[in-house]
């Protein structure tokens, strides 16, 4: 994608959510990460998964900032979704140890992550609605995020008559058996050809 967007004179930042510390990882930290790396500029978000919940959420809340959002398998619904993947037992646990392990796709393995991660995410809209128009590109087979959450997003948008395009790919949550269509997906949303 950098590559893509740098030849036609496009600069693509991708900071780093986890930093400082993933077990101290909350949607407040994501969407502060974002203003510091914006300041007042407006711009392009693009977010996969807990990103792609990230970029709608700033959207949401900082209206006129975003001139566009492509979301790829947008975490939305995401603390009812955590509580009830994780199940009674082990959120009380979580909650009792104050962390737990959790896969982190990115890394491969499993992280620890603080309870203020879900108790913090509790406070934002599970479907939060961006003011700028959004490109959803969701894999039929994700098991991750599942299909369902990016429709009902698109059908929440239109129902504010926001502009919104989903696009389901045979694919799982990684969204890479066909980089170039996906590619061609986001060329179009983002007027670059």
């Amino acid at each position: 994608m950098r590559e893509r967007l740098a030849e036609r004179g496009k600069t693509l930042e991708i900071p780093d959510l986890n930093q400082p510390l993933f077990r101290d990882l909350t949607v407040t930290r994501m969407i502060e990460a974002i203003d510091a790396l914006l300041g007042g500029d407006r711009a392009v978000l693009f977010g996969s998964s807990l990103g792609g919940y990230a970029a709608a959420t700033w959207s949401a809340l900082r209206p006129g900032r975003a001139v566009s959002l492509v979301l790829l398998a947008p975490a939305f619904d995401l603390a009812a979704r955590w509580k009830k993947r994780a199940g009674d037992a082990e959120l009380r646990r979580w909650r009792t140890q104050g962390e737990a392990l959790f896969d982190h796709y990115a890394l491969g393995r499993k992280e620890p992550l603080a309870i203020s991660f879900l108790d913090d995410a509790e406070r934002y809209e599970p479907f939060p609605l961006p003011d700028a128009p959004a490109l959803v590109l969701q894999g039929k087979r994700d098991e991750v995020v599942t299909p369902d959450l990016a429709h009902k997003f698109v059908r929440r948008m239109h129902a504010e008559s926001r502009e919104v395009r989903l696009v389901e790919l045979d694919d799982s949550h990684e969204l890479t058996a066909d980089l170039p269509s996906l590619w061609r997906e986001m060329e179009t949303h983002l007027k670059l050809d």
